[in-house]
């Protein structure tokens, strides 16, 4: 019994795996909206039955691909988190441009997920990711700022509490990018605008931390002009 149940798990993970992959090609390719569940089904070979087997919906597939997508990033980054070389200012300068280049390498499944985001009948999917980035990320930025507080470089309280400060300023950054990628695309501001958007930021960062405005240093110049250049 027991090895037919582990066969089955190990089954159940291969396809359910084969859906997401499916999933994320097809949103790279023609959009989220634009991709229906039978897209995926006829790419596949599979049943219906076969994808409810795994998914109650659409939404729960587009999840799905959202939480591969931040196990993914965040695995990118954690060898830098882990560094026992690195001190704590390198380390998070390294992680948030970590981050910043992993979706730059990945720009049209990026860019169709704006789409999705943008979308108010998307806001469960919107809330459930912030939620997992703030749990996901939390432990990982609480471990580089108290390293920074031993080291004398970052002047906080507690560790764990500006953490989540940081990533809650992370998600209001992405949530002002993805405003700002839009805007740009439509030429209503300037690349100046942008960087000036940006710098604010960066500026707000340093003050958390109690570095020098201006020592952090997290906007990367390559990868702000990739994206509104």
């Amino acid at each position: 019994m027991g090895v037919a149940r582990t066969l089955n798990a190990a089954v159940h993970t291969v396809r359910r795996e084969a859906f997401i992959d499916s999933a994320q090609r097809l949103m790279q390719a023609k959009g989220y909206e634009q991709m229906s569940i039978q897209d995926v089904l006829d790419e596949l070979g599979a049943s219906r039955g076969a994808f409810y087997h795994y998914f109650d919906s659409k939404q729960a597939l587009l999840e799905a691909v959202i939480d591969r997508m931040v196990d993914a990033g965040l695995g990118a980054v954690e060898p830098i988190v882990d560094d026992p070389g690195l001190p704590a200012t390198e380390k998070l300068q390294k992680v948030f441009r970590g981050i910043g280049q992993w979706k730059t390498d990945r720009k049209g499944l990026v860019m169709s997920l704006i789409e999705v985001w943008l979308s108010d009948h998307n806001a469960i999917v919107r809330e459930k990711l912030r939620r997992t980035t703030v749990e996901r990320m939390v432990p990982l930025l609480s471990r580089i700022v108290e390293q920074g507080v031993e080291e004398g470089t970052f002047i906080v309280s507690s560790p764990t509490e500006t953490a989540r400060v940081l990533v809650m300023l992370l998600q209001g950054f992405q949530d002002g990018a993805t405003e700002l990628f839009v805007a740009r695309q439509k030429r209503l501001i300037s690349y100046e605008d942008v960087k000036r958007r940006m710098a604010t930021f960066a500026e707000a960062f340093d003050r958390v931390l109690g570095v020098a405005v201006g020592q952090m240093g997290f906007a990367d110049e390559a990868i702000l002009r990739e994206w509104f250049g």
